[in-house]
């Protein structure tokens, strides 16, 4: 299910992608090489991670079919709306908050945020902001999806201090850049390979 929701996302927006990412790898390596910057593989792949997630999510919450339903702003009425474990749950509820896990993680990581109010605060005006502009665009505004959000938001924002923690009490061979660039290539690897169907992770 994920990985179908995925690819129907990626289906629709594969040319903007490959367009902005051709523009922006072109002038990143120029910059790079004017500059005699050094190229650390890892952060630049977690850029291009985060930039390719923002014209996904830009996807998700702006091109999708005009809702006829109505605007909701009590809260927990739509949360509480579906039965645990349901398709209509894992969309509308456990989508919501997947959808903001990678924001708090990278808006943590690009900050450095210490305290979660921080991610709170910023997921809240991005979220904000998606459902009032749904709501111009003939979509409806969710005060249910503002709480996910910030629900998904938070838990990226932990993520992000579990790795670090994790990062902190590793030996000093394994901090090397060159690890950090074993690991992302080998999580692209696998997630590409769990893209395209060659191995099955049971989600």
């Amino acid at each position: 299910m994920i990985r179908n929701t995925i690819m129907r996302i990626f289906d629709a927006t594969w040319p903007t992608i490959i367009i902005s990412m051709v523009i922006l790898i072109s002038m990143r390596i120029t910059y790079l090489l004017k500059y005699k910057k050094q190229i650390i593989l890892y952060k630049e792949l977690l850029s291009l991670l985060f930039i390719i997630y923002v014209l996904c999510l830009f996807y998700v919450v702006t091109f999708q079919d005009v809702s006829l339903g109505i605007s909701n702003i009590t809260p927990f009425t739509e949360i509480f709306r579906y039965d645990v474990g349901s398709k209509l749950f894992i969309k509308n509820v456990l989508g919501n908050v997947v959808l903001f896990l990678p924001y708090g993680f990278f808006a943590s990581y690009y900050l450095k945020l210490e305290k979660p109010i921080s991610i709170i605060y910023l997921s809240l005006l991005v979220s904000l902001t998606i459902e009032s502009t749904q709501l111009l665009i003939g979509r409806v505004f969710d005060i249910d999806d503002i709480i996910l959000n910030m629900i998904g938001g938070l838990i990226g924002f932990y993520l992000y201090h579990i790795l670090t923690k994790i990062n902190t009490i590793l030996p000093p061979l394994l901090k090397k850049p060159m690890i950090y660039n074993i690991i992302m290539i080998a999580l692209l690897v696998l997630a590409l390979t769990y893209l395209i169907g060659f191995i099955e992770i049971g989600v």
